[in-house]
């Protein structure tokens, strides 16, 4: 459904540790961008697919990244313990909690989920859908 999903950051080292440590027990990988000419990128994609991308860029217009609010990314995991390792990794790599690992039934049987910042205040969503990946 997605082609790619992009957050800004200030600090792309920052970034990269953070992501880095919270997409692997995901499954996705950083891939190497090449310079189209725009500002400097990572990215992440899953090893069994190119699409969809997670990017996070130095905004295009040169003004400091900032959080958009109301805007989330929720990264689907492969199970809860791969919520609760996605989490404490974020912890660990400059993340700040927005809401710990638990059941969470008024999204739907079996929804655990956990919510961090990023270095750069993004909210992100790790969650295992148990009604959906069963």
């Amino acid at each position: 459904m997605f082609s790619h999903v992009t957050v800004g950051a200030r600090d792309l080292e920052r970034a990269a540790r953070f992501y880095d440590a919270v997409l692997a027990p995901l499954g996705l990988k950083r891939r190497v961008v090449t310079s189209d000419g725009g500002p400097p990128a990572l990215c992440w994609v899953t090893v069994q697919a190119p699409l969809p991308r997670f990017y996070v860029y130095i905004p295009y217009d040169g003004q400091p990244a900032t959080v958009g609010n109301g805007s989330m990314v929720a990264f689907l995991a492969p199970s809860e313990d791969a919520v609760n390792t996605a989490y404490a990794a974020g912890l660990a790599n400059g993340g700040m909690d927005e809401g710990a690992p638990a059941l969470r039934p008024r999204y739907g049987d079996g929804y655990f989920g956990a919510y961090l910042r990023d270095p750069e205040g993004n909210k992100v969503h790790i969650v295992h859908r148990g009604d959906l990946q069963q």
